[in-house]
């Protein structure tokens, strides 16, 4: 029993030994140590942590977390592998984007064994092939609990003797890293909603295509007065929406011409930047699936995800503009709604990819909205 113990122990050691170390260094200088999985690169970026259980395909392709190195809560992660490349509307069906956003990434557990009906490869090899390094192994309940005392912090993902500097994703102009470059349509109706690409999701164009509306999306900082539409959608993206500049005039030159606005995350902070209210970075951000919020109309509550790092001030909303949605979980605005007017926004995600999908019926109300002004 002896001797079969040892064996065991040198099997282990063996693994180990073949398996390259990793380590992800804090601001702080906290240091915590694991192995390396995906590509062997140091890499740099806001840590910052996502409670779901399901969805990292999603979530490393959303554009909304360009320039961070993101933890994932949940111990298990790469058991289903990831998907093939089909396209639905010209877009990746099972990705946010074509390319992985995340600077890297950090696990409890990687499932070296994969298995879905649909999985095309592991999420390793999706990882070498992006060139993004992983680390698991780490204590992330730990690494997590750090996050939410101290706030969201730099850090770099350290794989063998060199060393970059701490990059800071607040310094740089990052909308214009993850915005179209040109205009782009898709789908056919009566109906055409001009998208403003600040980092949008997949999923949301294709939830307006599949309602049979037209969508033209278009830079950051594109001139909208050179095209017609009968609605304006701001989308979600990285970054301080303080920054925002271009987008912030463009909505208010479009909210004086009355047409309908509608904005998701990104989108819901500068709609209220445009509106006169101010925002403010949240100490740990909000990433998950599960955030429950309230419709302060109805009372009801529905179950959201999302993925956001600011807020809106909501003593600082103006007169004509009211609270929509508020969280649950610690009363931040997630929603708001101009007392007369065709604008609209909401803090969390409806299109839902991987959901819950209880708010997706945002999207017929703003086209019915888009409908009975072009009517008028």
């Amino acid at each position: 029993m002896r001797q079969k113990g040892y064996l065991a122990i040198g099997l282990i050691l063996k693994i180990e030994m073949a398996v390259e170390k990793a380590k992800i260094l804090f601001n702080d200088k906290t240091l915590f140590k694991g192995f390396l999985f995906g590509f062997e690169k140091t890499a740099s970026g806001e840590a910052v942590f996502n409670t779901g259980m399901v969805g990292y395909s999603e979530s490393l392709s959303d554009p909304s977390y360009f320039g961070q190195i993101l933890i994932f809560t949940y111990p298990l992660i790469g058991n289903y592998g990831v998907f093939s490349r089909e396209k639905e509307f010209g877009l990746l069906k099972y990705f946010e984007s074509a390319k992985i956003q995340v600077k890297g990434l950090i696990v409890s557990d990687y499932s070296f064994n994969y298995s879905h009906w649909q999985a095309k490869e592991s999420l390793d090899s999706w990882l070498k092939k992006e060139k993004i390094p992983g680390i698991y192994g780490i204590d992330t309940r730990a690494l997590t609990k750090k996050l939410r005392k101290n706030g969201t912090m730099l850090a770099k993902i350290l794989t063998g003797k060199d060393d970059i500097d701490f990059y800071n994703q607040e310094k740089e102009d990052i909308i214009s890293k993850v915005s179209c470059k040109k205009p782009i349509y898709y789908g056919r109706g009566k109906i055409k909603i001009a998208l403003i690409d600040c980092g949008v999701k997949y999923s949301i164009i294709k939830s307006f295509i599949r309602r049979g509306v037209e969508v033209v999306r278009v830079p950051y900082d594109f001139d909208l007065s050179t095209i017609n539409f009968d609605g304006l959608f701001i989308s979600n993206g990285p970054g301080d929406p303080k920054k925002c500049e271009k987008i912030i005039e463009t909505t208010k030159k479009i909210m004086k011409k009355g047409i309908p606005i509608f904005g998701v995350c990104l989108g819901n902070q500068i709609l209220s930047l445009a509106a006169g209210a101010t925002t403010y970075k949240l100490k740990y951000g909000h990433r998950s699936q599960n955030q429950p919020c309230q419709d302060v109309e109805t009372k009801k509550c529905y179950v959201t995800s999302q993925n956001h790092g600011f807020a809106v001030d909501k003593n600082s909303l103006p007169k004509d503009w009211r609270p929509w949605f508020l969280n649950l979980n610690d009363g931040t605005i997630e929603g708001i709604k101009h007392k007369r007017k065709p604008f609209f926004s909401v803090q969390f995600h409806p299109e839902a990819f991987p959901g819950p999908t209880d708010t997706k019926f945002l999207f017929d109300k703003f086209i019915e909205i888009c409908k009975k002004s072009k009517r008028h």
